[in-house]
């Protein structure tokens, strides 16, 4: 059909790790990939701009799934990169699907119909959060703790970023302290305390839908990018990650 995005060869738009996984903890990656769909071409980009962090969270999803084999914990992955559709955004606000990203034009997000916006959301954006909000509802009896991974890039729009790693939340941010503590205690990191985003209803959708509404304790993780470009970093904050998590996680549940 001519308002279908997505054909039937190409990959589901979700990915799940331990999908019973017996950890308490559980996760999502909004920007683990950088597929587009084959009628969107690269949105009018070189392929170079797809190894950049406008179109993905660079490295975290290979420290999520260490995390999760490790823990035996959930991972929820979104396979698309968000320059098709943040999956991270309110579909209501104008960077759900953006025009400029930092200071780079996407050409393929330049006047779409409203039909086009619909085919984004339905095909790539509802099925991660439908498949996050029924997996959270299979465990409901259950302890659960939301983790929502994301790296970010250490120069933003010409500032540099002092932190290594920064602990984020909105309403409730309980477990977002007690893993900034223990990190703080660790006495080698820079670590930001909201920091180098905070959480709102205006600039994310994952921690305030599927964890403030649902009264599950919640913390927004971000790893500079720089420190997670290769295999050797992305098992050291991995193992860190592995170490402290279980131990914030039990400060709140407890």
């Amino acid at each position: 059909m001519a308002d279908t995005l997505l054909s039937p060869d190409e990959p589901s738009p979700v990915t799940v790790r331990h999908p019973e996984g017996r950890s308490p903890l559980f996760l999502t990656c909004d920007h683990a990939g950088r597929a587009t769909p084959r009628r969107l071409g690269r949105l009018g980009l070189p392929e170079s701009e797809f190894e950049r962090h406008i179109a993905w969270d660079i490295g975290i999803a290979a420290v999520s799934r260490r995390i999760s084999d490790a823990l035996d914990a959930t991972l929820v992955e979104q396979t698309y990169s968000r320059l098709v559709i943040d999956c991270n955004r309110p579909p209501s606000v104008p960077n759900s699907i953006p025009l400029v990203s930092e200071a780079t034009p996407i050409p393929g997000n330049a006047g779409l119909t409203e039909a086009a916006r619909q085919a984004r959301l339905r095909e790539v954006f509802e099925p991660y959060h439908a498949r996050i909000e029924g997996l959270l509802q299979e465990r409901a009896a259950r302890p659960t703790v939301l983790v929502a991974m994301h790296s970010f890039t250490p120069v933003y729009l010409g500032e540099a970023r002092p932190w290594q790693i920064g602990t984020l939340y909105g309403r409730d941010g309980r477990l977002g302290r007690a893993l900034g503590t223990l990190l703080v205690r660790e006495e080698r990191f820079t670590v930001g305390d909201n920091q180098p985003y905070s959480v709102s209803d205006e600039t994310d959708h994952t921690l305030p839908v599927h964890g403030e509404r649902r009264g599950l304790h919640h913390v927004g993780i971000e790893i500079r990018q720089d420190l997670i470009t290769d295999e050797a970093g992305q098992n050291e904050w991995a193992d860190l990650l592995i170490r402290l998590l279980p131990e914030a996680a039990s400060r709140v549940l407890d």
